[in-house]
């Protein structure tokens, strides 16, 4: 039975509009309000038609009932800067994913979920949003709002072990302890990330057009939404500057930092630093000055160096994207069982290019052999079972 539910999302998915998808189709506004109100069924041809505007299989639209996530229950990062169509397109692809996550566990055991609660309501140490101080910079907090998202983050430091080590892979960190990683394939500087609790399992979605420092300090951002606001809706400047102090103080630690900053913070030496904690020049410059280890004059100053220097549009000496380990895992053992990426696209009536906007492109090449030899080489701390062929 056709399901209007699914046509909603798939239209949602693409950022389209009703009038939009009417005038593709060849038919009224009226037609596709009724077709998403289940009131009406689209015909044959009608169905065709949606079925090749929107890239999703005709068998898409006779699944049951997605989940499809809510902004009341997703962090955006820039959500007041964001279209309701780049909104309900990232959210259409957070639904696509839940999708392909429950196909997922009924065929692998994942890492059960490892993030604490450490909000005002967790019993941990409370944040507090404190007082937002205008001389600090858009986005950040002021000092004395910043230390407890600075406590959060020593704290699930510790209960995870890594003490003040720098984090090599945040995904591979994150999937470790039990968090479903995706991608976001859109080309849109005001969709960075988002991220959410369903069913019990923490998610979090990255946008790949973003540089991988950017994509990692999005990735602990997230985890600052994660761990500190479980009991409130995860919008509003301060809960974003509370995430944005956790990002910093959980990518880098104040005794790490304290033992191995520059001696003389100038754009060069920020630039040979950074590579330390994989973070951007800007985030390090940031934290420096939180730290009380540059003067405001030094800040600002760098400030200005970086902006004119073109590096907040494109990252000095970048670091390569992390991708995926469990993902990757994941489509190497399905091409071991004979599975081809058409065999998968197919069980989940979604399109192969679909799938892998959604995991990091790993699709396509895990699953034509490119990367399964690579993939079951690599390390990694997150463990993974078949539970079902």
């Amino acid at each position: 039975m056709f399901n209007p539910l699914r046509l909603s999302l798939a239209r949602k998915r693409r950022g389209m509009k009703k009038r939009e998808l009417a005038k593709h189709i060849g038919v009224t506004e009226r037609s596709v309000s009724s077709y998403e109100a289940g009131s009406q069924e689209p015909e044959s041809n009608t169905l065709k038609q949606i079925s090749e505007t929107l890239r999703f299989p005709e068998a898409f639209f006779f699944g049951d009932d997605p989940e499809f996530p809510t902004p009341d229950v997703a962090s955006f990062r820039s959500l007041s800067k964001m279209t309701a169509s780049q909104r309900d397109s990232a959210l259409g692809a957070g639904a696509v994913a839940l999708l392909l996550n429950e196909w997922i566990e009924s065929r692998f055991e994942l890492p059960n979920p490892d993030v604490p609660d450490l909000g005002r309501e967790g019993g941990g140490n409370a944040v507090a949003s404190g007082d937002y101080d205008s001389s600090e910079p858009e986005g950040y907090p002021s000092r004395s709002s910043a230390q407890n998202p600075e406590a959060a983050a020593d704290m699930l430091r510790a209960h995870w072990g890594i003490g003040e080590l720098p984090i090599k892979n945040m995904i591979a960190l994150l999937e470790s302890k039990g968090v479903r990683v995706f991608s976001l394939a859109i080309d849109a500087k005001e969709v960075d990330a988002f991220s959410m609790w369903k069913g019990g399992r923490p998610y979090v979605f990255l946008n790949t057009f973003k540089s991988a420092e950017h994509c990692r300090f999005d990735a602990a951002h997230e985890l600052g939404h994660l761990v500190l606001h479980q009991h409130a809706q995860p919008h509003g400047p301060d809960l974003e500057r509370e995430a944005n102090a956790f990002a910093s103080a959980f990518l880098m630690p104040r005794a790490s930092v304290l033992a191995m900053a520059p001696k003389s913070a100038t754009l060069s030496s920020l630039i040979r630093h950074k590579r330390h904690w994989s973070v951007s020049v800007a985030a390090l410059n940031y934290r420096l000055h939180a730290l009380g280890l540059t003067t405001d004059w030094t800040y600002r100053t760098l400030c200005i160096q970086l902006a004119q220097a073109g590096y907040r549009q494109k990252e000095p000496e970048s670091i390569n994207h992390e991708k995926s380990i469990v993902l990757e895992k994941i489509f190497s053992a399905l091409r071991q069982e004979g599975l081809s990426k058409a065999d998968v696209a197919h069980q989940l009536s979604i399109s192969p290019e679909e799938i892998n906007e959604l995991t990091f492109g790993l699709m396509l090449n895990a699953l034509k052999g490119g990367r399964a030899a690579s993939a079951e080489s690599k390390p990694s701390g997150a463990a993974l079972r078949l539970v079902k062929g």
